[in-house]
């Protein structure tokens, strides 16, 4: 065996190096530079530690705080180790589990010492002090093998249970049965496969910050021992750490919780928990995007229909939603009268029903009414589907995860011919939607997961179909964030996924397209061919809200509260400066009203400046204040929320300007569809 490897760089250049170089030693040689800004290596497109001997010909890139994805996976995975670390040496006896790096920090669970008793948010300041020490004193990580049963024993002499049960499972890192191991200079050392940074002075000690505590089971089993997740978010440095914090605190001011109360939206309680309980104000913002969806689905053709609440379990059975979903369903005895008393009772034979998680089975119901031919297709069946789905309680948040919600879905039932065109028109219509509201979005292609219906030949052409048609789109670009997610698709389709981006840079997966060829198979659908022949359809399953409550729970957020005028709740409101123009006030809202516009009055006996504040918590549009100037001339004076000025206008004037701003983005003369 040669003592030389060859190291293909992003260059292309190969270098001829001795067996055990590391990427270390690569920085290194090229200039002190890159040696002070490498943080870890891809060796063959794994990433690794830096100071990892390479033993073979591979292609070798250095990652920089430049490939922001990969260095930020880094520091955050560092800043979990760095925080059990801190933990045990502050509290003594306390054992760690497991520590992940999340989308924007780090969390470790920890159980101490009953001694000390659950972590609380009064422990941060001095672990955050502790994980500074250890950062200031430049540890070097440093990995190791060791046999599992070694490991073991060193995790039961030390007290560390959890850490012993999840040795004893973790799977062999080689043929020899070992486990990968991290040591934290000589003296701390956890289970882990790495990588890491090269040592903990490679961290930002002012670019991470623990923001609370909160309880955790082991292994997520409510059956287990509680623990203490504590949680911080981590950075590459001090800039993106305010950055990220100034996000929480404007997130804070936007919660659509805080402000649907604020704005008396709607409101939720135990006696329906995870049903919404929708306020005039918030379902008027449901009506008009049902009026506003409906006109668009109407004009790409669609066929609206509605289908029952309740189907036979052996429906879903047969769709195979059981077999995968059936804890997240509610199902109920089917039951009949009581032959003496009347009142319900389970019958011997009863079957069991199911609350409709979904719309799919039942619009194949449909489709099977009657013989399909080929020229019936394309088939677009669209539904303000309710549906229920049992979620955890403690998954349950505001609007953004309900068990009662209602979809804008619809099912596609189309040729094998058609499935691409039909894709690039639904990419159309998402695009004009989404931007009608003001979001920027990126597409993802979710691919097939591992447990999955259909042969891989159908996937195979589901995926191309799919990604074909977003490439014919012009979406399948750096532009529009095109990315491709194995794994993530759903048990019997791959997918299209439109993440928006609000206003605050958040982003929220909403629309969906799938190519599905399973569940027309599993429930007999099928049209008759030009060759007299029966085919199977393909059905697309797609949406653009997703659901109405989780999209108007986003749209709260970001828009704040402050809804363009045709969302409005209230479009307007009349203010009286004094009581002699309370006629005048009338009139002006009899007119908004007849203009179409959601129009009040504010009549009471208070200060101008005080109706003001109130309208703009309320988040009020347009507010017209008038006094005996205004009622003599004919005139407005238009405050609009978040402006400190007013516009005086004559009245007609003012009410044209209104009426042509409340105009939803779709009927407007301007608008592409």
């Amino acid at each position: 065996m040669s003592d030389l490897i060859a190291l293909t760089l992003p260059d292309g250049s190969v270098r001829q190096v001795a067996r055990g170089t590391t990427g270390g030693d690569i920085a290194r040689s090229i200039g002190p530079g890159l040696a002070k800004a490498a943080l870890a290596a891809r060796v063959n497109g794994a990433l690794v530690d830096l100071e990892r001997p390479l033993q073979a010909d591979a292609t070798l890139a250095l990652v920089t705080a430049k490939d922001e994805a990969d260095a930020l996976e880094l520091v955050r995975h560092d800043f979990a180790h760095l925080l059990a670390e801190a933990v045990q040496r502050l509290v003594p006896g306390t054992q760690i589990t497991f520590g992940p790096a999340t989308d924007d920090g780090f969390y470790y669970d920890v159980a101490p010492p009953p001694s000390h008793g659950p972590f609380t948010e009064a422990d941060l300041p001095a672990i955050e002090a502790e994980m500074r020490r250890i950062i200031a004193a430049d540890k070097p990580l440093r990995r190791e093998e060791w046999p599992r049963r070694q490991l073991i024993s060193r995790w039961q002499q030390q007290g560390e249970r959890f850490k012993a049960e999840w040795a004893a499972e973790l799977p062999a890192d080689n043929a020899e049965d070992t486990l990968t191991v991290y040591w934290s200079g000589d003296d701390w050392l956890d289970m882990c496969r790495g990588p890491h940074l090269a040592s903990t002075g490679k961290l930002d000690p002012q670019a991470f910050k623990l923001t609370r505590v909160s309880g955790a089971y082991w292994r997520g089993d409510q059956n287990n021992a509680q623990l203490s997740r504590i949680t911080g978010t981590a950075w590459l440095n001090k800039k993106q750490l305010d950055a990220h914090l100034l996000r929480l605190e404007e997130a804070a001011k936007r919660d659509h919780r805080k402000l649907g109360q604020e704005m008396d939206l709607f409101h939720l309680q135990q006696e329906a928990h995870g049903s919404v309980f929708w306020h005039p104000n918030g379902f008027t913002i449901w009506r008009a995007l049902e009026s506003y969806m409906r006109r668009a689905i109407d004009a790409a053709g669609y066929q609206e229909v509605k289908t029952p609440q309740l189907m036979d379990v052996r429906q879903w059975e047969a769709s195979g939603h059981w077999g995968k979903y059936a804890e997240n369903m509610f199902a109920v005895p089917d039951v009949v009268p009581d032959g003496e008393s009347g009142t319900p009772a389970v019958a011997p034979d009863a079957g069991w029903m199911a609350l409709k998680p979904m719309n799919c089975p039942a619009h194949i119901l449909i489709f099977r009414q009657g013989i399909k031919s080929y020229r019936d297709l394309p088939l677009r069946l669209y539904e303000h589907g309710c549906c229920h789905r049992n979620e955890p309680h403690g998954a349950l948040h505001g609007l953004m995860r309900v068990r009662q919600f209602t979809q804008d879905d619809a099912h596609i039932f189309c040729r094998e011919d058609q499935i691409v065109a039909e894709v690039q028109a639904f990419c159309a219509l998402a695009d004009r939607i989404y931007k009608d509201f003001g979001f920027t979005y990126s597409i993802k292609l979710a691919l097939r997961p591992e447990k999955r219906f259909g042969s891989d030949a159908d996937w195979d052409k589901a995926e191309h179909e799919l990604r074909d048609a977003v490439v014919r789109a012009g979406l399948a670009t750096a532009d529009y964030g095109w990315e491709e997610l194995p794994g993530e698709g759903a048990f019997y389709a791959p997918k299209l996924e439109w993440h928006l981006t609000d206003a605050i840079g958040r982003t929220w997966q909403v629309g969906t397209i799938q190519s599905d060829r399973v569940l027309p198979d599993r429930l007999d659908a099928s049209y008759v061919g030009e060759d007299g022949a029966r085919h199977r359809p393909v059905m697309l399953h797609r949406a653009i809200f997703g659901s109405y409550e989780r999209f108007i729970g986003i749209l709260i957020e970001h828009y704040a509260g402050r809804f363009p005028l045709w969302l409005a709740p209230t479009q307007a409101v009349v203010a009286t400066i004094v009581s002699d123009a309370d006629d005048y006030a009338q009139a002006v809202v009899a007119q908004l009203k007849s203009a179409g516009l959601r129009a009040d009055a504010d009549l009471r006996n208070e200060k101008i400046n005080y109706k003001v504040r109130e309208h703009s918590l309320a988040k009020v549009p347009a507010l017209l204040v008038v006094g005996n100037r205004e009622a003599a001339e004919g005139k407005v004076a238009i405050r609009r929320l978040g402006s400190e000025g007013q516009t005086i206008l004559p009245l007609a004037e003012a009410i044209a300007a209104l009426k042509t701003e409340a105009t939803p983005p779709d009927l407007r003369p301007s608008h592409p569809l």
